[in-house]
């Protein structure tokens, strides 16, 4: 594994307190139970609340299509499948979301370019840059 990346100075001062998300209800799509957990853990001490942990793909699809939460977080490669089906899912109800993975930005096809994505492994403060992305409606552009 290799180590998470450092905050850029937008990053630091986003996390600053000033810029904060309110306290969201968020949908956790990972297959890896470990990585749920501290996914989980982290959105917790960040103040949000997890409403579930998705790790299989008809399950996260089922939360996607009916789920009540604010935003949802999808790792990428969901038991060998890539999670697209659930993102044009979030997409249609409007929900905001973001990638987590292990490959990088670059294995996301043109139509989910613009999504934020995490970086696996990440700290929480990068995890809360994401959640201010999302929540002011900003792009990975």
């Amino acid at each position: 594994m290799k180590p998470a990346m450092p905050l850029s100075a937008k990053q630091t001062e986003l996390m600053s307190g000033k810029h904060a998300v309110a306290p969201k209800r968020i949908l956790v799509v990972e297959d890896e139970m470990m990585v749920a957990m501290l996914v989980e853990d982290m959105l917790t001490d960040l103040g949000h609340t997890v409403i579930a942990v998705a790790s299989h793909m008809d399950r996260a699809v089922e939360y996607a299509e009916r789920g009540e939460f604010d935003l949802a977080i999808l790792d990428l490669n969901l038991n060998g499948e890539k999670s697209y089906p659930v993102a044009e899912a979030l997409r249609a109800r409007k929900v905001p979301f973001l990638f987590a993975t292990g490959y990088g930005e670059g294995v996301l096809p043109e139509d989910f370019r613009n999504v934020p994505t995490l970086q696996k492994p990440f700290v929480s403060e990068q995890l809360q840059y994401a959640l201010d992305l999302l929540a002011a409606g900003k792009t990975a552009d």
